[in-house]
Order: C-alpha cells, then sequence, then structure tokens
C-alpha cells in the first residue's frame, strides 16, 4: 500500500484529503505545515508528498527545498496542492523541485489520477 504525506494548515482540507485518498486505498500520514512535515518524514518514507504553499512556520516552498536537499527523499514526487494559480508561483515551486501543481478546491479523482502517475 503506498503512503501519501500530506501537509496543509487546513484541517478541513486534510479531513477532506484524507476521506479521498484512504477510499483510494492509499495509507495516509499528515502534517500541519512544513517544519511538521520534516518530523514526520523523520518517521516515515512516503511514495508521494502533498503539499499545500501558504502555510505557518514553513511554507510549501520550504518544505519542498528541504526535502530535496535531503538525499533519502530526493525522488519523492511533491505534488503542490493550493489556492494559488500565479505562474511565477508554479515556476518558483517547480524550480525547488515540485513534481506537479493542482490548484483548490480539487477533484478527488483528478487528484488520485495526478498520484498514481507521479508514484508509477
Amino acid at each position: 500500500m503506498q503512503t501519501i504525506l500530506t501537509v496543509d494548515d487546513s484541517r478541513t482540507m486534510r479531513d477532506m484529503l484524507r476521506m479521498a485518498l484512504v477510499e483510494a486505498g492509499f495509507n495516509v500520514v499528515q502534517a500541519v505545515d512544513g517544519v511538521d512535515g520534516l518530523d514526520v518524514l523523520q518517521q516515515s518514507t512516503p511514495d508521494v508528498i502533498v503539499t499545500d504553499i501558504n502555510m505557518p512556520k514553513m511554507d510549501g516552498f520550504g518544505l519542498i527545498e528541504a526535502v530535496r536537499k535531503d538525499n533519502r527523499y530526493r525522488k519523492v514526487p511533491i505534488l503542490v496542492l493550493t489556492t494559488e494559480s500565479d505562474a511565477a508561483k508554479k515556476q518558483r515551486a517547480k524550480e525547488a523541485g515540485a513534481t506537479g501543481w493542482i490548484v483548490k478546491p480539487f477533484e478527488p479523482t483528478k487528484l488520485i489520477a495526478a498520484i498514481r502517475r507521479v508514484a508509477a
């Protein structure tokens, strides 16, 4: 069973992600921001990371950069799930090492398809 790490400061969004991912057969671990996400990574290596951009303590860009600097997680796909649709931010995420970009509100079927595509 593949494990997905979701990182989002919104409890509602974390709950929606957990419901959609568990229904699709994934194991889900969750974090509330980038700092928490890095802590969770010390305990489990996910197959895919899904992260928000705008979060307190450490934003998604900081998380992506930190994950990419660690050899253990260099190959883990990272999908950005955010309300942002700005091209410059998409480019910044890509340069930081993000694998893909999904704009909220998300459609569970599209999110699941994207996760399966990058995890293959």
